[in-house]
C-alpha cells in the first residue's frame, strides 16, 4: 500500500527506524551466536546433571557482571549480553520515536512515547 500523502521526513524517520531495529536484532543475534559458539567449545562435552537444579550464577543477574563475563569472553556472559541488545532495541526505538517528534513539535506524540518510555524504563528497573 503506497501512503502518498505521507511527507518525506516521516518517510526518513521510518526508514531510521526500521534500519535501527534490524541493526538491533542482528547485532544481538551476532552476540548471541558468538557466545553459544564459546560457551559450546569449553563446556560442549560436560556432561549436564539433571538431578540437581543449577541456579545462574549471581554473576550474571546485573548488568555489570554480565559486562564483565562478557569483556572476558565467557559465553555465557556473551549470550547474557546479547538478550539484553535484544531488549535494548524496542526501547532504542522508542526513544528515537521521542526525538524524532520533538524534531517535528508534535507534542501530543512526544507526550505518549515518553509515557511509553519511562513504562518501559520502570518495568526493567523493578523486578
Amino acid at each position: 500500500m503506497n501512503n502518498t500523502s505521507q511527507r518525506p521526513e516521516d518517510h526518513k524517520i521510518e526508514v531510521v527506524i526500521g534500519n535501527l531495529l534490524r541493526a538491533g536484532v542482528m547485532i544481538a543475534a551476532g552476540v548471541v551466536f558468538l557466545g553459544g559458539i564459546i560457551y559450546l567449545f569449553r563446556h560442549g562435552l560436560a556432561l549436564a546433571s539433571y538431578t540437581t537444579f543449577q541456579r545462574v550464577p549471581l554473576d550474571l543477574c546485573s548488568v555489570n557482571g554480565i559486562m564483565k563475563n562478557a569483556l572476558s569472553f565467557h559465553g555465557r556472559g556473551l549470550i547474557q549480553l546479547g538478550l539484553l541488545l535484544l531488549i535494548a532495541t524496542p526501547v532504542a526505538r522508542v526513544f528515537f520515536s521521542i526525538i524524532a517528534s520533538l524534531r517535528r513539535r508534535d507534542a501530543l506524540y512526544v507526550i505518549v512515547t515518553t509515557i511509553v518510555f519511562a513504562v518501559l524504563i520502570y518495568s526493567l528497573l523493578n523486578k
